[in-house]
């Protein structure tokens, strides 16, 4: 079955958040890329000022997924998402109006509180609209998001060659329309009631040991995922010179999207019959192995020439680590995000979600920050120990989901296949359990 055939399979909910992620994707990618360059050139602010906007954006959106997906369980995903969107189409409407710090601060904050809302309640809703189906569901999200985030820089190229503000406007508008479109069409479901408070919720996710544990193990899949627009972006500039640095970069990250594109639903499809902890521990392995390729054909070619071959021979290295990443990831993704709600059951899918994606977030900034200490002090982007320090956290992430598959900690879908282990998990309350 091809994307297009899956994707009509899903619910009108389902297939409208997938577009969604699209075109939420895009929008965020065609401003977000050119925005420390409008801040440092435009507006003529300092490099540390220009950190702190973006850090604060940063921090607004990964220190506040807990927020998000307490409000979905509490709200309802739908309210939360649309509210979402309507917040970032604020704030990148205040980027293009805005010309002082406490403006470009505020449409900071908003832009990252509006990712800390609607990107838990998305998942939450996928999840439960998808029922046994969510690990389809999330390869098209991936499938999805992936050709937003390719194609925004794109039509941010173009947009930006007229104007920030205009890009601003453009990417506003966008959220504007997908507010409307998710107010009108994405249908609401009721919300489960329950009798804890919000931090009695909180508490549940944190005491749950199983849930824990998992969030630890694969915190590391968004963070290698990440380095996509860090060390391989990087690498891919050293290896091709000044003159084809943009190129490079371009070229990077068409060939993730293109293997997404080509395979994720061919990998789902074809781990979906296996145990899941085996398709995560491999994938996992699989994206910690992607950051040993261009140091090692770096030492092969210690030296580039001018000339277009040349410059392909040092770029290609990076570009088949992106593809590697890209499979990697694919393999992990779908079954993370589909797996979540089988700790937490229907009524803290939200929760879990953003809790799993807090962690997530702080590890991205911790790894990525030791990455770039790596280096600035060892040699480059293609010295050694940036990659050892990704490849490490691959393969001790698919270290440890093995030995959590082993102990029968991970919960089991219920379209597994026969002979997996099955592990109790929390229900609805603190006091009762379910087998999934």
């Amino acid at each position: 079955m091809n994307t297009l055939a899956l994707f009509r399979t899903f619910p009108l909910s389902v297939r409208l958040l997938l577009v969604n992620q699209l075109a939420g994707n895009t929008g965020f990618y065609l401003l977000i890329p050119f925005l420390a360059d409008y801040l440092l050139h435009d507006l003529a602010l300092s490099a540390a000022t220009v950190g702190v906007v973006l850090g604060v954006r940063n921090l607004s959106q990964q220190g506040l997924f807990l927020v998000g997906g307490s409000a979905a369980d509490r709200l309802g995903a739908r309210r939360v998402i649309i509210v979402g969107a309507a917040v970032r189409a604020a704030g990148f409407g205040l980027f293009a109006v805005g010309g002082s710090v406490a403006v470009v601060l505020l449409a900071s904050v908003l832009t990252g509180f509006a990712g800390a809302l609607f990107n838990p309640a998305v998942r939450s809703y996928i999840a439960l609209d998808s029922d046994d189906r969510a690990a389809d569901a999330f390869a098209l999200f991936n499938i999805f998001g992936n050709v937003g985030s390719a194609l925004g820089p794109v039509v941010g190229t173009l947009l930006v060659a007229m104007g920030f503000r205009l890009t601003a406007v453009v990417a506003a508008g966008i959220f504007l329309c997908l507010t409307v479109a998710q107010f009108v069409l994405l249908p609401d479901r009721p919300v489960a009631r329950g009798a804890t408070t919000v931090t009695g919720d909180i508490v549940t996710v944190l005491t749950h040991r199983a849930f824990s544990a998992f969030a630890l193990a694969l915190m590391g899949m968004f963070a290698l995922q990440s380095q996509i627009y860090f060390l391989l972006t990087l690498q891919a500039r050293q290896a091709a010179g000044d003159g084809g640095a943009a190129v490079a970069v371009a070229a990077l990250f068409l060939t993730e999207t293109i293997t997404i594109l080509l395979l994720q639903v061919r990998i789902t499809r074809a781990f979906g019959t296996r145990a899941r902890g085996h398709a995560m521990a491999l994938g996992m392995a699989t994206m910690g192995a992607a950051f040993t390729v261009p140091p090692i054909a770096a030492r092969f070619i210690e030296s580039r020439s001018d000339g277009v071959l040349p410059t392909i021979a040092a770029v290609a290295p990076v570009a088949v680590a992106a593809a590697i990443l890209a499979v990697g990831v694919m393999a992990v993704q779908p079954f993370v995000n589909e797996l979540i709600p089988r700790f937490s059951g229907p009524r803290l899918t939200g929760t879990y979600y953003g809790a799993f994606y807090l962690v997530a977030g702080v590890f991205t900034v911790t790894l990525t920050s030791t990455v770039g200490a790596a280096v600035d002090r060892f040699g480059g982007p293609l010295a050694w120990w940036p990659a050892l320090l990704c490849a490490a956290t691959g393969f001790l992430s698919a270290a440890a989901v093995t030995v959590l598959h082993r102990r029968g900690t991970l919960p089991v879908p219920d379209n597994a296949p026969p002979g997996t282990h099955a592990v109790l998990v929390k229900g609805d309350s603190d006091d009762e359990s379910e087998q999934r």
